[in-house]
């Protein structure tokens, strides 16, 4: 009966039809119009007895104005481009190099020899009913011994390069981080795509069910269920629409630039070669900044602790001067020669702290490891499992999948099917697409993880090179 039914329409009429869902192209999903009207095919008593018209929800809330979705329209952006605009403009990043300047500060400070102090000596005045037994300048200056300006210096700027090392870690956050949000957005935009085709699907399915009521093979149920699911569908395309928005304010974010929103150019599709488990953690082991910050951070622990083990050797202050004596009417000198007699306090508490610390910095270093290994463990089960699954899709599902389309539309040719089938395998030929762009997307995020040493986070504040709990500044660093 049904196949009767399509009988009476032309032919060119469907064909038409089945070659714009299968060709559809992203130039003419662009164009495409959400305003859907109940066509004049339903009954008037219908359509006064419905109460869920097309028309009841709005489309007119759109994220952005109507200028500036066109506008987007222009835009083109690639990652190239991206990744540069990130390395000039991403705040952290500038945070990460002005800790190496702050450190590099901090170790000239250190090494500064101290400043002499002159005084005006004034002793037994109006003695005898003179001025003083003497007037004159004295001079004083502390002699630093032990090499500890050195060791305060080389502390600091072995700290320095601490610094530095996260700084490469806190570039490789975000260069990694625009690469994830860049295949992110890429990824939703092909959902867009795709949702696009949904939508075309739901129209169509839309069209055949007013037909079938209006030559009584469908009942109110049968329309009411379509019209339905055709909002349904035509909610998921603004869906998909506020999370391209969404995804590529959050790559801009990361960039550090604002950005007009536009399209991006690149491709999810991307061979890198299998990724080996073993291979992979020996790079990370051997060259994660992290890691190699981590072991920065233990030899400056192992400069302070000598820089300790010397600060209760006493320096030695020498002070002179010369003045004149008003009751021996004769010029005078003055010399002194003074040092601290480490008799109790001998820095024994602070030693064992920077020991604590060293001993503690090693743990952190074992720590990195095992943490590392960890994360590299869970991004690769998520790469080697989407890596299984892009394949077996490209080798079987989607080549399954669109063959079952295709023989359906022949054997609807042929009226050896009916339409409904066509459309509903049409549907599962596009969902089997939209799981494909999540593999894909799967793959390549963890391919950008394990690449780049496990680090992303491209906004989070760049770290200190002095971890909590460690000894820091003091007014004279030493």
């Amino acid at each position: 009966m049904l196949k009767m039914i399509f009988a009476k329409l032309s032919y060119s009429h469907y064909l038409s039809l089945f070659l714009s869902l299968t060709i559809l192209s992203q130039s003419a999903i662009a164009q495409s119009d959400l305003e859907i009207s109940v066509p004049e095919l339903v009954p008037k008593s219908v359509r006064q007895n419905d109460q869920l018209s097309l028309e009841s929800v709005s489309t007119a809330h759109r994220w952005g104005r109507s200028s500036d979705l066109e506008k987007s329209k222009q835009e083109a952006y690639n990652l190239e481009m991206l990744l540069g605009l990130a390395s000039q403009n991403n705040p952290t990043i500038r945070q990460a190099r002005l800790q190496i300047s702050g450190t590099l500060a901090q170790a000239q400070q250190a090494g500064l020899y101290p400043n002499p102090t002159l005084s005006y000596i004034a002793e037994n005045i109006n003695s005898g009913g003179t001025p003083g037994e003497f007037q004159g300048a004295e001079l004083e200056q502390r002699i630093v011994t032990a090499d500890k300006l050195a060791l305060s210096r080389n502390k600091y700027l072995q700290r320095a390069k601490v610094a530095e090392h996260l700084a490469v870690a806190q570039q490789f956050k975000v260069c990694n981080d625009v690469r994830i949000h860049f295949i992110q957005t890429l990824a939703a935009q092909e959902i867009l795509a795709l949702r696009h085709e949904m939508l075309k699907t739901a129209q169509d399915q839309m069209v055949t069910t007013k037909e079938l009521f209006n030559l009584g093979q469908a009942n109110q149920v049968d329309l009411r269920k379509a019209v339905a699911d055709l909002r349904r569908h035509q909610l998921d395309v603004l869906a998909a629409e506020n999370k391209v928005r969404q995804l590529f304010y959050t790559l801009t974010s990361l960039v550090g630039v604002e950005l007009v929103p536009g399209r991006l150019e690149g491709s999810l599709e991307r061979d890198c070669g299998l990724i080996d488990f073993d291979s992979a953690y020996a790079t990370v082991l051997g060259e994660s900044p992290e890691l190699l910050a981590a072991y920065a951070k233990l030899k400056e622990d192992h400069i302070t602790v000598h820089r300790e083990n010397v600060e209760w050797v006493p320096d030695i202050v020498v002070s002179g001067g010369s003045g004149y004596n008003f009751e021996s009417q004769d010029p005078v000198a003055n010399f002194s020669v003074r040092l601290e007699v480490p008799l109790y306090d001998r820095n024994q508490g602070t030693i064992r702290q920077a020991q604590a610390d060293e001993h503690r910095q090693r743990q952190e270093i074992r720590r990195v490891e095992m943490l590392l290994r960890m994360k590299l463990s869970e991004q690769y089960d998520t790469y080697i499992t989407a890596l299984q699954k892009v394949e077996t899709y490209n080798e079987t599902i989607l080549p399954e999948s669109k063959k079952a389309y295709e023989q359906s539309l022949i054997s609807y040719k042929n009226n050896r099917e009916e339409w409904p089938v066509v459309l509903n395998d049409h549907r599962e030929y596009t969902m089997r697409r939209m799981e494909q762009v999540d593999n894909h997307l799967k793959k390549r995020s963890a391919e950008i993880l394990i690449n780049g040493y496990l680090l992303h986070g491209g906004l989070d504040a760049a770290p200190s090179p002095t971890p909590p709990g460690h000894i820091d500044s003091t007014p004279k660093p030493r």
